[in-house]
């Protein structure tokens, strides 16, 4: 159940990582994999400083956890994420056959978990993972909101 203690504890490590993204000029956002209550699996957004389009939190997360286990496959495994997941990120869940995706804030812009699309929920795809969305959403929120403000000021 999405606020569940073991929810909230991957969550802050999520907005942990989330914060390191900021202090390099990346988008705030964080994401973390977790098998039987252990955190496999870290990433921030990297897109910028990597130079790379498929560095977002949720991606690193995945590769790491897959390093972890040997495996690209990742079933049984829960994955965390500060903002909703987008196309991209959504479809590597979806391959990685991640058991549940729980996001923080959603994301009406580009979200994939039911703001703008929801690929979870395809039936025409052959696989699906429960999705939750909500916790600490409003820290997450509150996040993106001061770095995209912190920005904007920088470009008066």
């Amino acid at each position: 159940m999405p606020g569940a203690p073991h929810d909230i504890d991957a969550m802050e490590q999520a907005l942990a990582l989330a914060r390191e993204a900021a202090a390099i000029g990346e988008v705030p956002v964080g994401a973390v994999v977790v098998r039987d209550g252990v955190v496999i699996g870290r990433g921030y957004n990297r897109p910028i400083s990597s130079h790379d389009p498929t560095a977002h939190a949720e991606v690193i997360a995945l590769r790491d956890a897959a390093l972890h286990m040997g495996n690209y496959r990742l079933p049984g495994c829960m994955l965390y994420v500060t903002l909703e997941p987008c196309c991209m990120c959504a479809g590597a869940m979806l391959h990685a056959r991640i058991s549940q995706v729980v996001y923080g804030a959603a994301d009406p812009k580009s979200g994939a978990a039911g703001s703008v699309l929801d690929l979870f929920a395809e039936r025409r795809l052959n696989f699906h993972a429960q999705v939750s969305g909500g916790v600490l959403a409003t820290e997450s929120s509150r996040l993106l909101r001061q770095f995209f403000a912190e920005r904007r000021g920088k470009n008066d």
